[in-house]
C-alpha cells in the first residue's frame, strides 16, 4: 500500500489509482467546505498530496511548494526549518 508524506506523518492512501485520484477529489471538494464542522482546511493540502502521487502536474506543483517554503523557512527561522528536516540551504539555486 502506498504512502504519502503530510505533516511529518506518513499516510496510507489506496493502492489502485483510481482510487487515489478519488480520494484526493474527496478530500479537496472536503477541504473547500471547512467551514463545516467535521470538514476543515487541513483537507486541502492533503487531497493535493494524494493526488500528486498519480498526476505529474500536481507532483510539480508540490515540490516547487516544498522548495520554496524550505527556502523561505532557512531565511526567517533557520532553527525551525532544520527542526521541521529541511537540512542545510544550498548556497546557489538551480
Amino acid at each position: 500500500m502506498p504512502k504519502v508524506n503530510f505533516a511529518g506523518y506518513k499516510v496510507n492512501v489506496p493502492g489502485h489509482p483510481l482510487l487515489r485520484m478519488a480520494l484526493g477529489v474527496l478530500l479537496i471538494i472536503g477541504g473547500l467546505l471547512g467551514f463545516l464542522p467535521i470538514l476543515g482546511f487541513w483537507m486541502v493540502p492533503l487531497g493535493l498530496v494524494v493526488l500528486s502521487v498519480d498526476l505529474p502536474p500536481v507532483r510539480r506543483f508540490r515540490r516547487n511548494a516544498t522548495v520554496k517554503i524550505g527556502y523561505w523557512l532557512h531565511k526567517r527561522w533557520p532553527g525551525l526549518a532544520k527542526i521541521i528536516g529541511y537540512g542545510a540551504p544550498r548556497d546557489e539555486k538551480l
